[in-house]
């Protein structure tokens, strides 16, 4: 471990909050909080995301004393909460980014509204054409759009920031989407309050022991 490794917290998270995340140790003035980011890409691969942190942990292990996970469950199915367990490390609570940028009752609110939701976050606007759109195969195959998203009915776009060229972008990925659109600022929401507890956790109230390790909720 660094010289300084047992008074400042790693978050490793994924590369899809890094912007987000800088963002807010900037804002908060977090000068003892670092940031390791992971492919966003691993979004569309995420048997591997449990792997890949469990990767990082272990390397961030011999210069950190206190860990926290940027990532919510993200479509592991529980392989990402068992190694964290193993661990002993916590993460964001929540399915995935968007119920924690909207809060969970307000994303279970949207959810039960309409299922059929595709969400945006910024992130997912910013880089539509190489995650959304050369992700699927649509780029290569656009006669697979209406298979792929025929479940669908509206496109919800979190906002993080109140960007007018932001916003139009994302009203036109619905459009190329054939979907109806819809705008709604979420801020960083629960993204902000998981930092913040970490943040104002004392170090010594936290060890590496899985035992012992405890990071309120």
């Amino acid at each position: 471990m660094t010289s300084d490794g047992g008074t400042r917290t790693l978050v490793i998270a994924c590369g899809a909050l890094a912007r987000e995340i800088v963002a807010l140790k900037r804002l908060n003035n977090w000068q003892a909080l670092d940031v390791e980011c992971l492919p966003p890409e691993l979004h569309n691969q995420p048997e591997r995301i449990a792997g890949a942190v469990k990767e990082a942990i272990a390397l961030a292990r011999q210069r950190y004393q206190r860990i926290f996970v940027g990532y919510a469950d993200c479509g592991t199915g529980g392989q990402l909460d068992a190694v964290l367990a193993a661990e002993g490390v916590e993460r964001i609570p929540g399915a995935h980014c968007y119920e924690f940028y909207a809060t969970s009752r307000a994303f279970a609110a949207l959810h039960e509204a309409e299922p059929g939701t595709f969400y945006l976050t910024d992130f997912l606007v910013r880089h539509f054409d190489r995650l959304v759109i050369q992700g699927l195969g649509l780029d290569r195959h656009p006669e697979l759009l209406a298979e792929y998203f025929r479940n669908y009915r509206k496109v919800v776009y979190l906002a993080q920031v109140d960007d007018a060229a932001l916003s139009a972008a994302a009203e036109a990925a619905a459009a190329r989407l054939n979907l109806a659109f819809e705008r709604r600022p979420t801020g960083y929401g629960d993204l902000a309050k998981s930092l913040a507890t970490v943040v104002s956790v004392p170090v010594g109230a936290v060890t590496r022991n899985k035992e012992a390790a405890s990071w309120p909720r």
